[in-house]
């Protein structure tokens, strides 16, 4: 589901904001505070602060349903992954310099728009939580007449090699 190309998209410093529901279907939203994708596995990571994440946490260990949105701020370019976690524990010393790597291409992506740098960089981020999930359904969310639309592999490569919608 996730290809070479779609994973290169998603980890290149762009939104990455992360949903979960409780057991009475009442969401939460959190920002990460970066993601990985491996394409070959199906899988992203994302990261939580642990300032910002607890009822996410909370809601990925009740029903371990979540659901990602990237975003890239100069085009608005989105897309949406569904799935089921795999794992959640405390991220490793590595995978702070990951975060580190992660808040300055954000940083870059958000200046196209305004956002200072400083403010970017001042972000909860660590402590954090490492979440891999199993890539269930992917959608494309990038507004357009097919906002909403359930994504193939190809379909996907396509959209993100022409930047349609």
């Amino acid at each position: 589901m996730i290809t070479p190309e779609l994973a290169r998209f998603i980890e290149s410093g762009i939104s990455v904001l992360v949903g979960t529901r409780d057991a009475r279907l009442r969401p939460d939203c959190v920002r990460a505070a970066g993601v990985r994708a491996d394409a070959a596995a199906g899988t992203l990571t994302v990261f939580l602060p642990a300032a910002t994440s607890e009822r996410a946490l909370a809601n990925l260990a009740d029903n371990g349903r979540i659901a990602v949105n990237v975003t890239r701020a100069f085009d608005h370019r989105s897309l949406q992954v569904k799935g089921g976690v795999l794992e959640v524990r405390p991220s490793t010393a590595p995978e702070r310099d990951e975060i580190a790597r992660y808040l300055e291409l954000l940083a870059a992506d958000w200046g196209h728009v305004g956002v200072p740098r400083k403010s970017t960089k001042s972000m909860n981020h660590w402590p954090s939580f490492t979440v891999t999930m199993r890539c269930e359904a992917l959608f494309e969310q990038t507004p357009g007449p097919d906002a909403g639309q359930r994504l193939t592999a190809e379909a996907a490569t396509r959209s993100h090699r022409t930047g349609a919608a």
